[in-house]
């Protein structure tokens, strides 16, 4: 039977949503191994919209983080809040701003942020269940968030980036630095996570970042048929 993975949408562009690329490569990913995706987002308003030509708030313009993360679902797409931890093997958080602005307020508050309640409630129901999660990008501050203030000491990576590390440990996680398309990997949480657009590479280091991250987190799932034999290179576990 394949994995049924969620993948968790904030919207749809880097600076107020899901960063795209980054999106769209992890589920490349998961649908090369074979994974059922059930798309996920909140629906709530997003905190800002962004005109992503100028990177400004475009003042008075209101948008719905569901309708937004619809775009990149192609329509198909739940309320985060109407899904059970039985329906799904994995989950997976994409990064871009959304996750710090619309599934939680890192953005804003930094390592004193609260996390959207049905993402919490995921991931907390997720981690009792023992089932794997995978965090891109900015993403793993979510799991910092949750996890550290259960004394779970996650261990993650955001990359290298030494301010968003800082707050990732002062939340309570364990941060290790990996290259750019590395993952670290936490065996007792059944965290996975890697750098994509934390650093200055392009989208094919953030796919070979997703390609790893996907293949972890399936391995975890204990699905051997998802796992795609002689791709590009070996995963990197960083963290044990």
């Amino acid at each position: 039977m394949a994995a049924r993975v969620g993948v968790v949408l904030s919207g749809s562009g880097v600076f107020d949503g899901s960063e795209i690329h980054e999106a769209v490569s992890l589920i490349i990913a998961l649908d090369r191994r074979g994974a059922q995706i059930t798309f996920l987002a909140p629906d709530t308003p997003q905190t800002q919209v962004i005109n992503h030509m100028t990177g400004k708030p475009e003042p008075g313009e209101k948008r719905n983080v569901m309708v937004e993360s619809a775009r990149i679902a192609r329509g198909k797409i739940r309320d985060l809040a109407s899904v059970d931890v039985d329906e799904l093997d994995a989950v997976i958080f994409p990064g871009g701003f959304g996750a710090v602005k619309n599934l939680s307020d890192f953005a804003f508050k930094g390592e004193q942020c609260t996390v959207n309640p049905d993402v919490q409630k995921l991931l907390t129901s997720m981690h009792a269940a023992k089932k794997p999660m995978g965090f891109a990008c900015i993403s793993p501050v979510l799991a910092a968030r949750v996890f550290g203030q259960a004394n779970a000491k996650p261990k993650l990576t955001i990359g290298t980036d030494p301010e968003t590390a800082h707050a990732i440990n002062a939340m309570g996680g364990q941060h290790h630095n990996v290259g750019p398309a590395d993952i670290a990997v936490d065996e007792e949480n059944r965290l996975v996570s890697t750098p994509c657009y934390m650093n200055d590479v392009g989208p094919w280091i953030v796919y070979q970042g997703a390609e790893k991250l996907v293949e972890e987190v399936l391995r975890m799932t204990g699905d051997p048929a998802s796992i795609v034999r002689g791709h590009m290179s070996t995963p990197h576990v960083a963290a044990s």
